[in-house]
């Protein structure tokens, strides 16, 4: 599922290349570790994807491989709706959406709406090496491709989302961008300013037990003057606002600590980052996160007030979103 020979071949020749064996003893040792999970049938699954060819390309204006009509020439109608059949196998879907062959992967959120939104106000991705921590399926790391990025690492410790990405990785081929089922704590802890140019971490912090942490880590991954693109829950306030949910947050048990975002601007201050600018909140919409056909689980109008949309169903203010930028 993942190629190691291909990783280790495209870090070659960038300010990275020391951590080819460091990451490939990491993922070995994670899947020695693991005891259950369905890694096997995701596999299996994988080996009997149909070969296509696409006849054409874009991760610049979305995730688009081929289309129709190298589906209608190349396979039978059988083998079409297999190919449904066999993707919807990997529900839920996430993150996206995706094109693939004219199948429209309609997933939970609308990850295009994200990235449209931070990509005017971020340092161009041209020939840059990015990390992309808690990256899901990898649907933004395509997107940094398609900026023109050098190299695209993601990690994200879910089997399923590692299969997800290894569906689309199938049908794109050999591009320099890699998915590994580790999380941050996994990551080297002292990079010595060898790190990447980049580093994404988006919709992670509140699910951190110790945010400052987690900002300290982000920055050890970073290169010198490296840029951090951050995106997170936060509420209304000034640099002394901070939610500490006594239960849920919009059903979610795992959410520790959301700031306002000048008390995050303020953490990263303390952390040490510097040209900290926070360049979009939104209020996140029943449109950008919703049930669909590929993901027809409980989604955001489940987790709010059915009286009030501003607010979720434990009372607290409905989700809204940070995009803060920042340099090491």
């Amino acid at each position: 599922m993942i190629d190691f020979q291909q990783l280790k071949n495209d870090l070659q020749h960038t300010p990275i290349s020391h951590l080819g064996g460091f990451l490939i003893d990491a993922v070995s040792n994670k899947f020695a570790n693991y005891t259950h999970g369905e890694l096997a049938q995701w596999q299996q699954l994988l080996d009997s994807l149909p070969a296509v060819d696409a006849s054409h390309i874009d991760l610049k204006d979305g995730v688009n491989i081929g289309s129709a009509a190298d589906l209608s020439s190349q396979l039978s109608d059988n083998q079409v709706t297999q190919l449904i059949d066999q993707l919807k196998t990997l529900h839920p879907w996430r993150k996206g959406p995706f094109n693939l062959f004219g199948i429209d992967i309609d997933t939970e959120w609308r990850s295009d709406w994200k990235w449209d939104r931070l990509l005017p106000s971020i340092s161009s991705l041209k020939n840059r090496t990015i990390l992309d921590v808690g990256c899901g399926n990898g649907y933004h790391c395509w997107r940094m491709l398609g900026e023109g990025a050098k190299l695209v690492l993601g990690i994200d410790p879910s089997q399923k989302f590692l299969a997800q990405f290894s569906v689309m990785k199938k049908y794109l081929g050999q591009s320099p961008v890699h998915l590994l089922p580790l999380g941050i704590e996994d990551m080297p802890q002292d990079m010595e300013n060898k790190g990447f140019d980049t580093v994404f971490s988006m919709g992670v912090l509140y699910h951190r037990k110790s945010p400052i942490n987690h900002l300290m880590e982000l920055k050890n991954l970073l290169g010198r003057k490296g840029e951090l693109v951050l995106e997170t829950l936060v509420i209304d306030g000034d640099e002394n606002q901070v939610l500490l949910p006594k239960g849920r947050y919009a059903q979610m048990r795992n959410v520790w600590f959301i700031p306002s975002a000048r008390a995050l601007e303020l953490w990263l201050a303390k952390c040490g980052f510097n040209n900290i600018r926070t360049v979009d909140i939104n209020q996140t919409s029943l449109e950008e996160q919703r049930s669909t056909e590929w993901m027809h689980f409980h989604s955001l109008e489940n987790y709010l007030d059915p009286e009030n949309i501003n607010k979720t169903i434990e009372g607290y203010s409905a989700p809204k979103r940070a995009i803060i930028v920042a340099n090491k």
